[in-house]
């Protein structure tokens, strides 16, 4: 069913560049970023956790590059894998050469800290012959020392003038494919920061909490502070930095966009968090539906609740609904309309199957539509 949200968010407009296949900014769908917590120089795991980030839906993945050895690995990493990958560098300049000639689709560096103007130009010119866009990383953690003794500490005003300072580097060589992060583990840091820069420049902002902790409470954390930036139209890519192992990053940047309405992909289950009156075990559940349906990549809405109560109500905004019933058999939904009963020792399996029956419908049709609007040769 489709569902059209009480406030449509308007995106600020920013200029447009690509990583790889990816556009960034400019109206394009917002990215979801993730990196790699493997040794780069282990092709095998980095690359296995890649493709994993990929089923989870990942739209660009950073690789760590800290020395000659991993850019090595880095030129075999990127042909084994199916999204554009954003090579890590910091300070060292002729890493983030030998990563573009690899193949990478981006380089992440402060061009301040790269060091003299020469090597400066070095990295640009092989950042436009090599087709790769440029990410600028401030973060509050490692703010250049002047701006430190300037402000006396990280606050709004000196992430967003170490930003400048580094767009002006590269405007100066007449390179803008590039886009921009000012991050801080704290919340109303990096939200302020970001909205000074949005209010700066037109250049697409790569957001992100960084260091938001475990998966727990950096989800949360994330949440608050990219959802407050994405619904206020602010953000072209975002990574959710969590103690976790990347794809849980990237099904919880997913779970934002989809709760804001900016992107839908896979399931979105809608589930009560039960009490005494469910008539069946909503949290077992929900759990298991949501790994059994985990392939899923089209957009679909699902309600579980285990009562009457809300059950009919929210089962009419929902493609397919489960409300639970009496004497063991509860009342299945579709399309917002009751269907039929199920007991409940064939709850589940019919639940996937319907779901995986009506995803098959869908693409049938999108299939169709797309033969029918084929301009003949």
């Amino acid at each position: 069913m489709s569902y059209r949200p009480y406030q449509q968010i308007e995106r600020r407009k920013t200029r447009q560049i690509h990583v790889g296949n990816v556009a960034v900014g400019g109206g394009a769908p917002i990215s979801v970023q993730t990196m790699t917590n493997t040794l780069t120089t282990d092709v095998k795991a980095t690359v296995e956790q890649i493709r994993k980030a990929e089923v989870a839906g990942v739209d660009i993945v950073r690789v760590s590059c800290p020395d000659k050895e991993s850019t090595v690995a880095l030129k075999e990493i990127v042909h084994e894998v199916n999204v554009p990958i954003v090579a890590d560098i910091h300070f060292h300049y002729k890493r983030a050469i030998e990563a573009a000639e690899a193949g990478a689709a981006c380089l992440r560096i402060n061009p301040g800290n790269i060091g003299s103007a020469e090597r400066i130009k070095e990295v640009v010119k092989a950042a436009r012959d090599h087709g790769c866009s440029i990410r600028i990383g401030v973060n509050a953690g490692s703010l250049e020392k002047h701006l430190l003794e300037k402000y006396g500490e990280p606050n709004p005003e000196s992430l967003v003038e170490s930003a400048l300072e580094h767009i002006k580097i590269l405007q100066d060589h007449d390179f803008h494919e590039f886009k921009i992060s000012v991050k801080a583990s704290d919340v109303f840091l990096a939200v302020a920061a970001y909205q000074q820069l949005s209010e700066a420049c037109d250049y697409p902002l790569h957001i992100g909490i960084t260091e938001a902790g475990s998966k727990r409470a950096g989800t949360v954390k994330s949440s608050i502070g990219l959802g407050s930036l994405l619904w206020a139209g602010i953000g072209d890519t975002m990574r959710v930095s969590l103690s976790a192992e990347p794809e849980e990053e990237v099904r919880v940047g997913w779970d934002i966009l989809k709760t804001l309405g900016l992107r839908h992909r896979g399931i979105k289950i809608i589930s009560c968090p039960s009490c005494a009156r469910q008539g069946f075990n909503v949290i077992q559940t929900v759990s298991t539906l949501e790994e059994r349906l985990s392939h899923i990549e089209t957009p679909l809405t699902l309600s579980i609740i285990g009562c009457v109560v809300n059950g009919p109500g929210e089962a009419l905004m929902t493609d397919i609904g489960l409300t639970g019933g009496g004497s063991g058999r509860h009342m299945v939904y579709m399309a917002g309309k009751q269907d039929h009963a199920i007991p409940a020792e064939d709850m589940i399996e019919h639940i996937v199957s319907l779901v995986e029956e009506r995803v098959k419908a869908i693409k049938e049709l999108e299939q169709n539509k797309a033969e029918t609007h084929k301009v003949p040769v």
